[in-house]
């Protein structure tokens, strides 16, 4: 996949335990287009991937922004940024990907809670210049949780912006929005925060009269499979060849190809293991894929040049040759 090399123009304090950073390229062009709900995957020098969604204006071609939460129980990505990161540092990023895209409707509810500001801002942003009706309800602990003050401050023209802080009583889950109990067809939802609060919502939603097709969440999690999918021949054993080294490794049933490859200390990128960020594709050089993922468009999985997410995806063929 496709790197591209930034570097970081500056780290700043967006609310307590968040920090926003701007990346801007390397070389003096501009960076990839992206629209509101798009992520990039982070290379970080300690050999993690992580997935961010971009925030701020989507017509910023010059720099891309990020806000990261310092996570209690963090892995190694968000401390890693807020502990070892520093402006000047270069480092490699993917493009711009979407499973979060604004779809065409007449108004729009953005419902955040917490650091799930960052892709619903950027769809605020988005419709703001598109100048098209839309409610923000963004919810969090105090005052000092609130992320990007200083735009809030600037005010919407074509917005309505609501801010409630659980501190002192107030909670979506308390008091719903008038616009929610108005479930009108030419509307969407769109949801970001916690996926417990997410999914509550979503019901809640639905419970008004609210069609799944006109709820959105940010995908914390990979789409269910099919039941003719899962029972596919597939989900029987096959085996993986790697051209570099010619080694031959049997993927058993309920085991996936990344884990084999780690069990035999081969080196691979993974970062969500859901088959959602794209950070372990690998070339396929021979053999049939049965592909599980949603990170690739359906073109992109029927092309000539096929690619494999090792964490989720498994062979047709009793073979798959890959580019490792």
């Amino acid at each position: 996949m496709e790197k591209l090399k930034v570097v970081v123009d500056s780290i700043g304090r967006q609310g307590e335990g968040n920090l926003a950073i701007t990346l801007l390229p390397v070389q003096p062009h501009n960076l990839p287009a992206w629209q509101a709900g798009a992520h990039i995957d982070i290379y970080l020098p300690n050999q993690m991937t992580r997935q961010y969604s971009l925030t701020g204006n989507p017509t910023q071609q010059d720099q891309y922004v990020i806000c990261v939460k310092k996570e209690q129980l963090s892995r190694g990505g968000s401390q890693y940024i807020h502990e070892h990161l520093r402006v000047g540092q270069h480092i490699e990023i993917s493009p711009p990907r979407n499973l979060f895209p604004l779809k065409t409707a007449e108004e729009y509810l953005l419902v955040a809670a917490g650091i799930g500001i960052t892709p619903i801002l950027a769809m605020a942003e988005q419709l703001e210049a598109q100048k098209k009706t839309f409610e923000l309800y963004y919810c969090v602990k105090t005052p000092l949780h609130l992320a990007f003050t200083s735009r809030w401050r600037q005010g919407i023209k074509f917005g309505k912006i609501h801010v409630l802080y659980s501190s002192l009583g107030e909670s979506l889950r308390i008091e719903h929005p008038e616009s929610l109990q108005q479930p009108l067809a030419s509307k969407r939802l769109y949801l970001c925060g916690p996926e417990s609060f997410m999914h509550e919502y979503q019901q809640y939603a639905m419970q008004l009269g609210w069609q799944a097709d006109q709820i959105h969440l940010e995908a914390f999690h990979p789409p269910q499979l099919q039941p003719s999918s899962l029972d596919s021949a597939a989900d029987a054993g096959f085996q993986i060849k790697l051209q570099r080294s010619g080694q031959i490794f049997h993927v058993p049933e309920q085991q996936s190809i990344a884990s084999v490859l780690l069990e035999h200390q081969v080196s691979i990128p993974l970062s969500c293991e859901m088959g959602m960020c794209g950070a372990c594709l690998t070339r396929v050089l021979a053999g049939e894929v049965d592909h599980r993922d949603s990170v690739q468009s359906e073109n992109e999985k029927n092309a000539s040049e096929q690619y494999i997410a090792l964490c989720c995806s498994r062979a047709k063929s009793p073979v798959l040759e890959l580019d490792l």
